[in-house]
């Protein structure tokens, strides 16, 4: 697989030499810069043009939120979007998480989480895909379900993104069963496995194979990327 080259903007040096230590366990993950505050991490972004840049909330010279604000304008400027971001923190409220996403973050994850799935994380959000961290899943949710009751009336919104003609296209070519509706409205509704074998009679490993069918025909790589694709994609309500 080809190289996936990140910039981490983080102002603790502590947690900023502990993210390049998990990140660099991954071989092709390569930390091509770093940056403790926003300005410097915003012209590494313009000049180094990384394929993922994991931001913290934080900063002390502007916050995560405004910087990503900034370089997504920026992005529209130059019609270069190259860079797909990542928001780390430990802020999980409502505001926090929304406010990211309005932004235009790809990604959100907590500072807590494993090794593993942080880089997991950073190659979703390499690929254009979002990565949602389990912990703040049912906000995005929440929000989507929002949006759609809210549709036209002017409320405020957090928009995200709709889905790509390349992905609308696979999705009419490959469609859901209804089978896979079914399992797909229950995983909307956050159920896991053994609870959406049960309602619908199904033993869980039957329950897996639909779900890694949804997983496939949606082009994503996880439930709750399912889930919001879904909503999105008027597939459920």
């Amino acid at each position: 697989m080809s190289e996936i080259k990140v910039i981490v903007i983080e102002d603790h040096n502590l947690t900023r030499m502990g993210l390049r230590a998990a990140l660099q366990t991954e071989p092709e993950i390569k930390i091509i810069g770093e940056a403790s505050n926003a300005t410097d991490g915003l012209q590494l972004l313009k000049t180094l043009k990384p394929d993922v840049a994991t931001i913290d909330i934080g900063l002390p010279d502007m916050d995560g939120i405004e910087l990503t604000r900034r370089y997504r304008q920026y992005q529209q400027e130059t019609q270069d979007f190259t860079t797909n971001l990542l928001i780390l923190t430990m802020q999980n409220s409502e505001e926090a998480v929304l406010a990211a996403f309005g932004a235009g973050a790809d990604s959100y994850c907590m500072k807590d989480i494993e090794s593993e799935n942080l880089i997991n994380a950073v190659k979703t959000t390499s690929t254009g895909s979002s990565w949602i961290d389990p912990a703040i899943a049912d906000i995005v949710l929440q929000q989507v379900r929002r949006d759609d009751a809210n549709s036209g009336i002017g409320s405020k919104r957090v928009m995200i993104e709709g889905l790509e003609p390349e992905v609308e296209k696979t999705i009419e070519s490959f469609p859901l069963t209804q089978r896979e509706k079914e399992v797909l409205e229950l995983i909307v509704a956050g159920c896991d496995n053994a609870e959406i074998g049960k309602k619908l009679y199904l033993t869980v490993g039957t329950v897996k194979t639909h779900v890694r069918g949804i997983l496939s025909k949606l082009c994503v790589a996880d439930r709750t990327q399912a889930a919001v694709r879904a909503l999105r994609a008027g597939l459920v309500h």
